[in-house]
């Protein structure tokens, strides 16, 4: 069933540890150039890759479990705060999907909010000692329109983290 309103159900929100996936990483990539819906990623490409590793202001960030369970107690105290409804959550070792329905709120506030909610947890519990961020610059906002959609994105936060990303609706 379609959701008649100008409000998504929900947003299926996806965002990389710092330094994880480069440019030029064999599973391609999306630039600030090259982000049209559907487009294509961008080719491999080890010179581009080994650029932007020369470029990173610290090793890659990997989340182990302790740092892994301070993010997940991050996305639920943000949502409580929000009133947000958090409806999945898998936090990897390299990125991060949430399944959030946040009412009248763009994803881009939500994103954020997660990204800095997880931040401050990460560093309150002594997990991050950096000055700069743990993700990555930016992340992904799929808008989930049914309640189809909205079930896919669900399953694949908690089922589905070997294959490709599913389509929406």
């Amino acid at each position: 069933m379609w959701n008649d309103t100008d409000i998504p159900l929900g947003y299926l929100m996806t965002f990389r540890c710092y330094g994880t996936w480069l440019h030029g990483d064999r599973h391609g990539s999306t630039d600030r150039f090259h982000n049209r819906y559907k487009s294509p990623h961008l080719a491999a490409s080890a010179r581009r890759q080994s650029i932007n590793r020369r470029l990173l202001k610290s090793d890659a960030m990997t989340l182990d479990s302790q740092q892994r369970q301070s993010v997940e107690r991050a996305l639920r105290e943000v949502c409580e705060h929000r009133g947000w409804l958090l409806h999945a959550m898998g936090v990897r070792t390299n990125h991060v999907h949430a399944v959030v329905s946040t009412g009248g709120f763009k994803p881009e506030r939500a994103l954020n909010a997660f990204k800095a909610y997880a931040t401050r947890r990460l560093r309150a519990d002594g997990r991050w000692n950096k000055t700069h961020s743990p993700w990555a610059d930016r992340g992904s906002k799929k808008y989930l329109w049914t309640e189809r959609s909205m079930s896919i994105a669900i399953d694949y936060v908690i089922n589905g983290q070997g294959g490709d990303l599913p389509e929406f609706e």
